[in-house]
């Protein structure tokens, strides 16, 4: 069995017009709502066996927060360049690369992608997520490669407001 996190990146500041967007950071919500998103992963008990993130600092400052709630060292957190633009063919391409060892992956991305991707993959259809919202789905397979919609099994839809 495969267990898939899909966590959209949580709010960024577009108070910089010098920044580029990958270099946007996460405003004072953000900071707010990336630990709170972690600690109700923590509280579930689940601490994955990978983090894959986007390279945009906001993308990667959410995935530091969220890891250190969960007791994953960030240090570990991998970054997939290819997820900043990716749409849901790439998205999947890069699901379906991680590694077969890992059990559990929890994704930091990008809107709308991050939500067609749940779509694409759940057998519940998930509204626009907002940012710092997690999906868990399960998948009944032995690898990565094998994920789809039909071994799928929605298991829950978490965001900040309802975390509060």
């Amino acid at each position: 069995m495969k267990t898939l996190y899909l966590l959209r990146h949580a709010k960024s500041s577009w108070s910089f017009d010098e920044l580029s967007d990958q270099e946007r950071p996460l405003n004072d919500r953000g900071r707010d709502d990336a630990p709170l998103m972690g600690q109700a992963l923590a509280k579930r008990r689940i601490c994955p066996d990978v983090i894959v993130s986007s390279p945009a600092v906001r993308a990667m400052s959410t995935a530091v927060l969220v890891a250190r709630e969960m007791q994953y060292p960030h240090d570990k957190i991998v970054v997939e360049s290819g997820i900043y633009g990716a749409d849901v063919d790439d998205f999947l391409a890069i699901l379906k690369d991680l590694p077969d060892s890992a059990a559990s992956a929890l994704v930091v991305g990008h809107n709308p992608t991050i939500t067609e991707t749940a779509n694409t993959l759940s057998p519940s259809s998930i509204n626009e997520m907002p940012t710092a919202a997690v999906v868990c789905l399960r998948f009944e397979c032995e690898q990565w490669a094998e994920v789809s919609k039909v071994n799928a099994e929605f298991y829950f839809y978490d965001y900040p407001r309802n975390a509060e």
